[in-house]
């Protein structure tokens, strides 16, 4: 009944008003009244807010529970956008070239008279930016014209969602509007790379440290510009239930989260019985 009633949430939201919108537009709507949006990357779902607008931002902070001092990420239809919003070094339009739209987030400093707000940006200098690859996602974002904080829709510290009922378990009582783009092809969350003094890995995710060292260099460590990516809380990410790791198998009561060969059974889930880290990486946050 649970999933059923989440669809029927997200239809209602989606033709609420006078007329009946499409999706693209009702959301593209909400976001310009200042309101949140359950919206799909091919990530993880995001909770979207006009990066422009202070107390939609404040809205966002609010529904995750998520500390202020966590900046989050603007999210843009295009490279050009990206360059209205940050200043892209020489390094940065090379990854830029090479991965988006895609799966890699660039800390950049943040261009003079941007639209992306203080309270986004956790009162840094700088900016995160990324241009997604989802489909619905960059409608919306080409219909709405401007950057779009969307940090994933879970609660702080919890697994971000990978599908729209799980999204819509998380924060879709706070959307005004609820976007069904089915299960996110990649399932972890962006990387993110600081491009500041020099290349830094602040997060890991689909896109890889070799795949990135290929382009710009060695990457140094992140902890000189730790601060400025979300992601980097001491818990973040994190079931509920206890994790025991290196386990060969499930005790009573536990469910074995495994990866490769490995038995079958009720109590087994398996990231990717392959031995695929792409396929165990989609699975890992749903699972």
């Amino acid at each position: 009944m649970g999933e059923h009633w989440l669809a029927s949430f997200a239809l209602l939201a989606l033709t609420a008003g006078e007329e009946a919108q499409g999706p693209v537009t009702a959301a593209t709507s909400a976001l310009r009244e200042g309101r949140l949006v359950l919206l799909p990357t091919e990530t993880v779902y995001g909770l979207a807010a006009d990066a422009g607008n202070p107390r939609a931002v404040a809205a966002v902070y609010a529904a995750k529970g998520r500390p202020a001092f966590n900046p989050l990420i603007a999210h843009v239809a295009s490279v050009e956008a990206a360059r209205e919003i940050a200043v892209l070094s020489p390094e940065a339009e090379i990854l830029a070239a090479a991965f988006w739209p895609g799966p890699l987030t660039l800390v950049l400093p943040v261009q003079p008279g941007g639209r992306v707000c203080d309270l986004a940006r956790a009162g840094l200098d700088t900016v995160a930016v990324r241009v997604p690859a989802h489909p619905l996602a960059r409608a919306v974002l080409e219909a709405f014209g401007g950057p779009v904080a969307a940090p994933s829709a879970n609660r702080s510290g919890r697994p971000s969602p990978t599908n729209f009922a799980a999204a819509m378990a998380e924060t879709g009582e706070e959307a005004a509007v609820a976007l069904d783009g089915g299960p996110c092809e990649v399932g972890l969350e962006s990387t993110v790379v600081s491009l500041l003094d020099q290349p830094r890995l602040l997060r890991p995710g689909r896109v890889t440290r070799e795949e990135v060292e290929a382009l710009v260099g060695p990457l140094a460590e992140a902890e000189a510009d730790a601060r400025r990516s979300p992601g980097r809380l001491t818990r973040h990410y994190a079931p509920e239930a206890p994790v025991r790791l290196e386990a060969e198998g499930a005790r009573p009561g536990e469910i074995f989260l495994a990866f490769g060969p490995a038995p079958e059974g009720a109590e087994v889930l398996n990231l990717s019985p392959a031995g695929d880290l792409v396929e165990a990486a989609a699975n890992l946050f749903s699972f």
